[in-house]
């Protein structure tokens, strides 16, 4: 049996460096980097459109809505995501490539992502004190999965359908 020889760790600055010169995105995970594969057509329509709903509602206000090409860091676990969509509403999220206090996080759904969105992507982004709400939009059928910060400070969780509306609170 043969171990395999470790992976060299970046560091954050490494990481960043690299990542503004690459074509291919990677997301950062506590010194270690992972390629991210392309989405589909489908999957970009979906946040594309999504986008195109929040941009004008957001417009004149302190929020910002941004896709695909912006990362969100974590800070407490040293770690770079890029969500489909993020929101930001601290004028002091000036960063140019990230978000480091969103309020808003979507993420479209993919086989190959699903799990890891709904266990790894949920346990991080809620280490974010900003953060209100992480959707996961379906790609294969009309529906999504909310998770919202409750007043009380627990996270609750909403399977929304077809016939139902999804409310995005902290955005209006």
């Amino acid at each position: 049996m043969s171990l395999r020889k470790p992976r060299p760790r970046m560091t954050v600055a490494e990481y960043l460096e690299m990542e503004r010169k690459s074509e291919v995105r990677h997301e950062y995970l506590d010194g270690e980097i992972y390629a991210m594969s392309g989405a589909s057509k489908r999957h970009n329509r979906i946040g594309n459109n999504l986008n195109r709903h929040l941009d004008p509602h957001l417009r004149g206000g302190p929020c910002q809505v941004f896709t695909f090409e912006v990362e969100v860091y974590i800070e407490e676990l040293n770690t770079f995501y890029y969500p489909d969509v993020v929101v930001s509403c601290d004028p002091a999220d000036n960063d140019e490539y990230f978000v480091r206090s969103p309020v808003l996080i979507v993420g479209v759904e993919s086989p190959t992502t699903s799990t890891i969105d709904r266990r790894e992507k949920l346990l991080a982004y809620r280490k974010l004190s900003s953060l209100r709400e992480y959707v996961i939009l379906a790609q294969d059928n009309i529906s999504a999965t909310l998770f919202r910060l409750s007043e009380e400070g627990s996270w609750l969780s909403q399977l929304v359908g077809p016939a139902t509306r999804c409310s995005l609170t902290r955005l209006g």
